[in-house]
């Protein structure tokens, strides 16, 4: 009986530590570890969604959207959760502009979720948000709505996110794609997602808005100057810049390719391929020697009639220059950059060491990046002295054996323009919070001063003397006011070798001759007629013309017509060397020259745009007033009077 006893004592001890393990086990299991367990069945019943921030716009410098993002959604529907089916239905079909018809038999079948992929816009939704059983998906999507304008400057977003790929958008990514928000969601046993009460966990912040200093007006002159020039002169490709000398700001990029190149297509060539920018150098040479006084304005070299044998070591070799425009006798330097001679830039690029020509095209920024805000910036090419050769002073002053980029080369001009001073060029003018307070602000930045400001002026007085009659860029002059600027050609320089019978033409204007707005740079690959006085020349007169015919275009009018002074002398040798900034004018209004007539006709302009109108006017010698927008029903004075040249033609449209 005691055994039977200590037995059954046994059991009841083995039961209650076994019931005691248990308990403690529940006990663990609920206490210690059920926190976990209640955080994965929440994890089964909730879902953390990334909300995406809107990302910023992109406009230009007078507000017109470039890249904006639109907010869309795709909408869902439980048919179950509908309280009024009738109801809904008509809701939905009237904002979602779906037939009725269609989404009562939707909600008649089997499926338990409904989903309709849109894209909806915001104004479509709005009634429908508050609906129960409706539930609302909405995503950004990219769009550029002033088509192809600037893209290649603008660039893309990458296909598979949001992120900026290239150009300005991959710049500037972490200023416009914001900062994504965070919510939570409550999902049923078929895992859709609903609303939770308490589903926002952060709000996304908006990305911040970019003010580019580009003007739309300006680049659409730019691109379809470019593409008309390209297509006239059968050339391969070109560039175009407009540049604020005063800021730095970039006001227009063009750039184009042809398929006869064989890269068919635009990618901003103005910042990333240099060229070789023959004649445009020629004042680079002229300063360094200006700055270091080794010529004045009655040194001479001799012009050789054209043709020269330059002796290029002591063993008595040689290497053949000619010029285009041979010249007789003695030639200043003044007079050697107005008829672009080779003979003459070489001969006085004698006087220089290797150390003083290389530092002064460094000092107009040759050899680096401009530093303006774009991604693959090309540095161009110039080598150090210690690498030249014996014909590498003659040759830089001819505008080879280097490469600019044509932002590089409009930047060096922005320089003469700017009393000596190189700055920086940029893209950006302004940068506002998505509150609309403004957290950047472009202001010019500086980066050396190339020149002094008496040498500028010399050298605006050489640029005066190749637009004049007679000049290499003369073609480029416009009807009411004067530019200065320098023509360039150079051989096609491709694949390491120089292409027989092709040609690289260009012209660097500054716009207008006194106190200059604009720097203007125009390239163009292999065209028909190859020089750059009668191609860039002319291509960049009438950009500019119908840049003064647009009524938007950043042009201070009112700086434009402030004088009443007639056209000065070509400078010569004997007034080559004057500082004097009068040299630099502006005749307005007009001063008639002999062969030009004192009156002209009213061009025929009733029914075309005001573009158009504006520009045929000016290349009569008009000014123009417009009067609203679209076609031209009438002029006053009215179209086939005659009228003194500088008249004010009034124009109304339609």
């Amino acid at each position: 009986m005691a055994r039977l006893e200590v037995r059954l004592g046994v059991v009841q001890a083995g039961l209650a530590l076994a019931f005691a393990a248990i308990v403690g086990r529940a006990a663990y299991v609920q206490v210690w570890e059920g926190a976990s367990y209640a955080r994965e069945a929440a994890k089964d019943r909730t879902e953390h969604l990334i909300l995406p921030a809107r990302r910023g716009t992109i406009r230009d410098r007078n507000g017109v959207p470039l890249a904006v993002t639109q907010e869309y959604y795709h909408v869902g529907v439980a048919p179950n959760e509908l309280v009024d089916r009738d109801a809904a239905v008509r809701l939905l079909a009237r904002s979602l502009d779906f037939p009725a018809s269609r989404l009562r038999a939707d909600l008649r079948g089997p499926r338990r979720w409904l989903y309709y992929y849109g894209p909806f816009s915001a104004a479509q939704v709005d009634p429908v948000r508050t609906l129960h059983g409706v539930h609302l998906d909405r995503e950004y999507a990219r769009f550029y709505p002033a088509r192809g304008l600037a893209r290649p400057i603008i660039g893309a977003l990458a296909s598979d996110s949001a992120k900026g790929a290239s150009g300005l958008e991959l710049v500037l990514d972490s200023v416009l794609r914001g900062t994504p928000g965070e919510a939570v969601v409550i999902k049923d046993r078929a895992g859709r997602t609903y609303d939770s009460p308490s589903r926002q966990v952060r709000d996304p912040v908006a990305g911040g808005d970019v003010l580019l200093t580009i003007d739309a007006e300006l680049q659409d002159i730019a691109e379809q100057g470019l593409a008309e020039a390209l297509k006239a002169l059968h050339a391969e490709g070109g560039d175009v810049v407009f540049l604020d000398p005063r800021t730095g700001e970039v006001l227009a990029l063009a750039s184009r390719q042809s398929a006869a190149s064989g890269d068919a297509g635009v990618r901003p060539s103005t910042i990333t391929d240099p060229f070789e920018p023959g004649s445009t150098a020629k004042l680079f040479t002229a300063a360094a020697l200006l700055a270091d006084r080794l010529v004045d304005s009655t040194a001479t070299v001799s012009g050789h009639d054209g043709h020269w044998l330059m002796p290029i070591n002591s063993r008595g070799e040689t290497r053949p220059i000619d010029d285009v425009h041979p010249l007789h006798g003695p030639v200043t330097l003044a007079q050697a950059i107005g008829v672009s001679s080779n003979i003459a830039m070489a001969q006085f690029s004698s006087r220089l060491t290797d150390d003083q020509q290389y530092d002064m095209l460094r000092a107009f920024g040759f050899g680096s990046p401009t530093g303006i805000e774009f991604p693959a910036e090309s540095r161009g090419r110039l080598t150090r002295p210690d690498q030249w050769t014996s014909l590498s002073r003659a040759s830089h002053a001819m505008g080879y054996e280097m490469g600019v980029t044509p932002l590089q080369l409009a930047a060096a001009y922005a320089a003469i323009a700017n009393d000596g001073v190189l700055l920086t060029p940029t893209l950006v003018r302004e940068i506002r919070g998505p509150d609309g307070r403004v957290l950047y602000e472009h202001r010019p930045e500086p980066v050396r001063r190339a020149v002094t400001p008496e040498v500028a002026a010399r050298l605006r007085a050489f640029m005066r003397g190749a637009v004049a009659e007679g000049g290499t860029g003369e073609r480029a002059q416009l009807a009411n006011y004067q530019l200065i600027g320098k023509t360039g050609t150079a051989k096609h320089f491709e694949n390491g070798v120089y292409v027989q019978g092709e040609y690289v033409a260009s012209f660097a204007a500054l716009f207008p001759a006194d106190d200059p707005q604009l720097i203007v740079i125009v390239k163009l690959d292999a065209p028909k007629g190859d020089y750059g006085g009668a191609t860039a020349a002319p291509v960049t007169r009438t950009m500019l013309e119908q840049a003064l015919a647009s009524r938007r275009v950043a042009i201070d009018r009112s700086r434009l017509t402030g004088h009443s002074l007639a056209p000065l002398p070509v400078a010569t040798a004997s007034d080559a060397g004057a500082d004097d900034p009068s040299l630099l004018v502006v005749p307005w209004p007009p001063a008639p020259d002999s062969a030009a007539p004192m009156s002209v006709t009213v061009p025929a302009v009733i029914g075309a745009s005001v573009r158009q109108a504006a520009l045929a006017l000016h290349r009569r010698g008009f000014h123009v007033d417009l009067r609203g927008l679209g076609a031209v029903a009438r002029t006053d004075p009215a179209v086939g009077a005659s009228a003194l040249r500088g008249t004010t033609v009034t124009v109304w449209t339609r």
